[in-house]
């Protein structure tokens, strides 16, 4: 017996229709985003409520480690020794570590990409987010003009910043835990140049030389010891 609603030629006619139709409908998908000073700042409370909620939806984050759009404030995605607004004589504590803390949760997926240094990288991490059925935040390197660079060679300083070890490419996939395997995938290789080849190419970081001059050498030798030792944790993290 149909269904009243069918008992309707019209309706039936409809409803026929649909369904000789229904493999173009396609689910939804949500993404929203955002710059790093709302992700690690100003809105993270917002963020982080909306992925632990559990809820399928993907985030973008375009990193551009300081308050671009208010004229380059320092914030707390900028990193360790940078010149900004508020930070003048370059700033005193390490960049935040929006993946990490993201990753503690279990169920949300995590990446952390760079165009320029690896495409196939992004676009796995994009269609993996996309793919997963729970919340998905991707992070993505995003050079800027208050970085003090040519603006045109942004693919290639995105390359320098992940071969100096400066930006790290990696991808945490819950589902891999599900099927026993370790869902943190470290996509970087070992740092092939020194991280001071990227800092000294960007103004941010060598305006330091002519304002606080003494500052310098313990930023750089700081930066240095930072990298090599965030690799290895995360090294350590793709293994376990």
């Amino acid at each position: 017996m149909l269904p009243k609603v069918l008992e309707n030629p019209d309706t039936r006619e409809i409803v026929q229709k649909i369904i000789e139709l229904q493999s173009y409908f396609i689910q939804k998908s949500i993404w929203c985003i955002g710059g790093d000073g709302w992700a690690y700042d100003i809105g993270y409370g917002g963020l982080d409520h909306v992925l632990a909620s559990g809820r399928n939806i993907n985030v973008l984050v375009l990193d551009t480690e300081t308050y671009s759009n208010t004229g380059g404030q320092s914030s707390k995605a900028t990193p360790l020794g940078a010149v900004a607004r508020f930070a003048e004589s370059g700033k005193k504590t390490a960049k935040k570590e929006l993946g990490k803390m993201m990753m503690s949760y279990e169920y949300i997926y995590v990446a952390s990409v760079a165009m320029g240094a690896n495409k196939n990288q992004l676009i796995k991490a994009f269609k993996e987010a996309e793919a997963y059925k729970g919340p998905s935040i991707v992070v993505a390197y995003a050079p800027c003009i208050s970085h003090g660079i040519n603006m045109s060679m942004t693919q290639k300083e995105q390359k320098k910043a992940v071969a100096t070890g400066y930006w790290l490419l990696y991808r945490y996939n819950p589902e891999l835990k599900a099927e026993g395997k370790n869902p943190f995938i470290l996509d970087s290789k070992k740092p092939e140049l020194p991280v001071r080849d990227f800092l000294n190419g960007e103004t941010r970081y060598t305006a330091l030389e002519k304002t606080f001059p003494d500052k310098v050498e313990g930023f750089r030798a700081k930066f240095d010891r930072y990298v090599k030792e965030r690799y290895e944790e995360f090294k350590l993290m793709d293994f376990q």
